[in-house]
């Protein structure tokens, strides 16, 4: 029994609030995106609820024919409801450190436990691909591999494509994007 799972960082977006849209290469990308899910089987699509999340979600679900599902845990982790000038160095504290919590924000732990749910709870056998955002994805993919941190969030690009598969006591990450192509 194997779970094959797609994590998708959506594509390029207008900004980082909840409604934020994608631009205009965004919706291109979205497009391009679905085409490399084309001969993929998916059994099912979940998404953030974040705007530009269910944009890149819809034209892979168009495509294959199947509604995309919405998933609030999938949304982004908020690192603090403070503005922080040097937001970068504390994200990268909270990956060395995952107990790590700034002021209204999540710990490391506390999001990679919620978005990590979303997956326990998947059937054996699935085919998913959830879209979700960067940092968020991150997350998951180090709940998997510890080796995954803060440089392979900086690698991220818009979209981005990881395939996790699930057997039995083995895990395999693999980074499947690149440049709009298959690797």
């Amino acid at each position: 029994m194997e779970k094959t799972i797609y994590f998708v960082r959506h594509c390029s977006a207008d900004g980082q609030a909840p409604h934020a849209d994608l631009t205009a290469e965004g919706i291109m990308q979205a497009e391009k995106l679905a085409v490399f899910f084309k001969e993929i089987e998916v059994d099912r699509i979940i998404t953030s609820p974040f705007v530009r999340a269910r944009m890149t979600a819809k034209p892979i679900a168009d495509l294959k024919g199947i509604h995309y599902e919405e998933d609030s845990r999938l949304a982004e982790r908020t690192l603090s409801s403070q503005h922080l000038e040097d937001w970068l160095v504390k994200l990268e504290q909270t990956f060395l450190d995952v107990h790590l919590k700034f002021e209204g924000g999540e710990s490391t732990e506390e999001a990679m436990e919620r978005a990590r749910k979303v997956v326990d709870e998947l059937p054996d056998d699935s085919k998913v691909v959830l879209v979700t955002h960067g940092n968020l994805m991150t997350l998951l993919l180090k709940s998997f591999d510890d080796r995954i941190g803060f440089e392979e969030w900086r690698a991220l690009t818009n979209p981005d494509v990881y395939r996790v598969q699930i057997g039995g006591s083995e895990t395999h990450v693999e980074r499947v994007w690149k440049d709009d192509v298959l690797i």
